[in-house]
């Protein structure tokens, strides 16, 4: 069936008390032998962001507003996709499919929705209006989980082709980072005559031999050297032994957490102060996107069925690219160009990291508006 059906959240009640025991049954791992997050998150940051957790934090405020920017849900490729669905008020606004990445959800969007879709309401141009839909990937958030191997980043970006056909764009536009990257990287080299160009606020470039390497390159491939000796052991292990890894996160809630938080700290534009960027609430409302629909395996098996068949997608279309400084995959415009002949719009942010929607809504929205005025 090719049904598309309103499908707002209502958790039920004894989910949100199983956590509340879990949260006050957990057993605590012991302080960190070192002064710093060289071992991981702290246990300080933990204990205090789960105790917010258990008397303050309110998962029907993040439900309700969820459901008001419209829930829905259809079956593609014989799987149940969870979708946001916001439609402009503006009757030329170009439709735009956002895509997030792990140990990101559609949480991260909900800023940037309503200046996307009436940019008049928030200091814009009617001109700069989208229609806006933003899916859970599969064994993500509220989308179903896969119960077989093979969705991989090309299966997930022909279904969201699927998908906006279905909602009736015949031209659109797409958007990602993280995983959402490669599916939208992945839209844009398969083309099409109806999607009409892509941005993406994480790319992946190589030094380019023939090229002396200014300081600022050498920076940005330092800082991801570094990521890759110190910081992705979690993609190692989500790449080769997810169910193995699941079994933790799905049972313990804290568990679940930290597994999130510490990106979230390494990854963010925070200056020390993660909460200065984001608050308990908003790091708990994308945790709960994990917790609660029991996701931290399916979710990582993205790894493993990208690690099985490794590719690379050159987008065709229209490419633009916005680096934010803390990104830990980081461009220069020069190299960018030579990888992707496609690019036609490039700009280095002043402020932000690996979350850019979630933590500057405002300069995501201005990269999202800017990139796409060509091609309306």
């Amino acid at each position: 069936m090719d049904a598309v059906e309103p499908s707002p959240l209502e958790v039920p009640e004894r989910q949100l008390q199983d956590l509340a025991q879990r949260l006050a049954l957990t057993r605590w791992v012991e302080r960190e032998s070192v002064s710093d997050r060289a071992q991981g998150v702290q246990l300080d940051y933990m204990t205090e962001l789960v105790e917010h957790w258990q008397s303050r934090y309110d998962w029907r405020r993040c439900e309700e507003q969820l459901n008001s920017l419209g829930q829905f849900r259809t079956a593609i490729d014989g799987l149940g996709i969870q979708f946001l669905h916001a439609r402009s008020p503006e009757p030329d606004a170009l439709p735009l499919i956002i895509t997030h990445g792990w140990p990101g959800s559609v949480v991260e969007m909900m800023q940037v929705i309503a200046p996307l879709t009436d940019p008049v309401r928030h200091g814009g141009s009617a001109a700069d209006a989208f229609h806006v839909v933003v899916p859970s990937l599969p064994g993500y958030g509220f989308s179903e989980k896969p119960k077989s191997a093979g969705w991989n980043v090309p299966r997930i970006a022909a279904a969201w082709a699927t998908l906006m056909g279905r909602l009736g764009y015949d031209r659109y536009v797409a958007q990602g980072g993280d995983w959402g990257s490669m599916v939208t990287a992945t839209m844009g080299a398969a083309g099409g005559e109806h999607l009409a160009g892509i941005h993406l606020n994480m790319v992946v470039v190589r030094p380019d031999r023939q090229l002396e390497l200014t300081a600022h390159e050498q920076a940005m491939f330092e800082d991801l050297a570094t990521y890759q000796r110190v910081g992705s052991g979690y993609m190692n292990q989500q790449s080769t032994r997810p169910q193995t890894l699941g079994y933790g996160l799905v049972d313990s809630p804290v568990g679940q957490a930290a597994w999130i938080a510490e990106k979230f700290w390494e990854w963010t534009d925070h200056g020390g102060d993660l909460n200065s960027i984001l608050s308990f609430d908003q790091i708990l409302d994308n945790v709960m996107h994990y917790w609660l629909p029991g996701t931290g395996a399916s979710s990582a098996r993205l790894y493993w069925e990208t690690a099985q068949a490794r590719s690379f997608a050159v987008p065709t279309v229209p490419l633009g690219i916005s680096v934010f400084p803390k990104e830990i995959f980081r461009a220069t415009e020069r190299l960018a160009a030579r990888m992707f002949p496609s690019l036609t719009y490039f700009n280095e942010v002043e402020a932000g990291g690996h979350f850019a929607a979630f933590e500057q809504p405002a300069l995501f929205v201005e990269e999202v508006r800017a990139c796409f005025r060509s091609l309306r």
